[in-house]
């Protein structure tokens, strides 16, 4: 998939303008502190909203459109152009938080393993990630790419515990009863 091409002609539909309603549900009961990433951030709805709350945010994303509109917004976090499966070494264990919303969903089923890892590898001890999950295996043609629960469970058990999943109350239109939300501790 060519993001940076999607973003040039403006074929995004999974920009809404807005944070994503689980997100925003969550973080009126919940802290989400500490320095947070937030990869495939696209225009940085979710990371601004997470910055207003007073998180140190780091908004990834591999479209250089995406991330020259989403600084035109007023914020405070930091964008950085690049790719999820090639980051700086000085991330290494340098998150309290990753915060995941369409990233793992766009990505080729095949690189969710290297999806898993990076998590992993960017998280400190005991870091958490925040996922919403797009549940709709079904679907074989992609983006947004389905995943069933125990595909979720294969990927991430050898580096996490899961801590709590639920359904959330509201979703972006379309997405009701498709999406699943996790929050999974580093090992």
């Amino acid at each position: 998939m060519d993001w940076e091409q999607r973003y040039e002609v403006h074929d995004t539909p999974w920009e809404k303008g807005y944070a994503a309603p689980p997100l925003q549900d969550y973080l009126e009961s919940h802290k989400i502190e500490g320095e947070v990433l937030v990869p495939g951030c696209g225009l940085g709805h979710d990371a601004r909203l997470l910055a207003g709350q007073g998180a140190e945010v780091t908004g990834l994303d591999i479209a250089p459109t995406a991330i020259e509109r989403a600084k035109e917004f007023p914020g405070k976090v930091e964008y950085v152009l690049g790719d999820l499966f090639c980051l700086p070494e000085a991330w290494k264990e340098k998150f309290d938080w990753v915060v995941e919303h369409t990233c793992f969903c766009a990505i080729d089923p095949n690189q969710r393993e290297a999806y898993v890892k990076s998590v992993y590898e960017v998280l400190k001890i005991n870091g958490k990630l925040f996922g919403i999950f797009y549940l709709n295996p079904e679907v074989e043609e992609g983006p947004p790419f389905g995943v069933k629960t125990t595909q979720l469970d294969l990927l991430f058990n050898p580096y996490f515990n899961l801590e709590k999943e639920w359904f959330p109350n509201r979703s972006y239109e379309g997405r009701e009863g498709k999406e699943l939300l996790r929050i999974y501790q580093k090992k």
